[in-house]
């Protein structure tokens, strides 16, 4: 089990490594997971610095009461990103910024039909299987599968043969 976790965490820093976009946006899309969608539409994940993700918010008022949340927010992204998530939060006040205004009833998108790809490997499945949300685990191992096949298709070893 320590060896499928080992590789599970370092199939994790190939998919978002430290400091990269990807992680940012894996950080973008856990934080309504995380905090709720009336609160997601009030701030705004900026960066993540180290192991600190910065996130704006619109006055004192909210800095204060996230503050006093981050424990649980932490654990939260913990649980939906594993080792990716931050240990800290960090906020900055930006009263200039319109909050957005919630949507409706959270709907998904209508699905657009992805690329044919190879599955997902063993590894990546079993990894997954840490994540509670079905759908959730689904969109993972999907996106992981044509992610890593999308590296295979692009390997320049490829096409020395061609």
């Amino acid at each position: 089990m320590p060896l499928e976790r080992a590789a599970a965490q370092g199939l994790l820093q190939r998919l978002f490594p430290p400091g990269s976009r990807q992680r940012l946006e894996l950080m973008r899309a856990a934080w309504p997971l995380a905090v709720g969608r009336d609160l997601a539409c009030r701030t705004d994940v900026l960066a993540i610095e180290g192991h600190t993700l910065r996130v704006r918010v619109p006055d004192a008022r909210w800095r204060k009461v996230l503050h006093r949340m981050r424990g649980d927010i932490v654990a939260k992204l913990q649980a939906v990103a594993g080792p990716a998530a931050p240990d800290r939060l960090g906020f900055q006040e930006d009263a200039t910024r319109a909050p957005r205004v919630p949507p409706g009833p959270a709907r998904r998108p209508a699905a657009v039909a992805p690329a044919a790809s190879a599955p997902a490997p063993a590894a990546v499945a079993a990894a997954a299987g840490a994540i509670a949300d079905e759908d959730l685990r689904r969109a993972f191992v999907e996106t992981a599968a044509r992610y890593l096949g999308r590296a295979v298709r692009a390997d320049p070893t490829e096409n020395e043969n061609a």
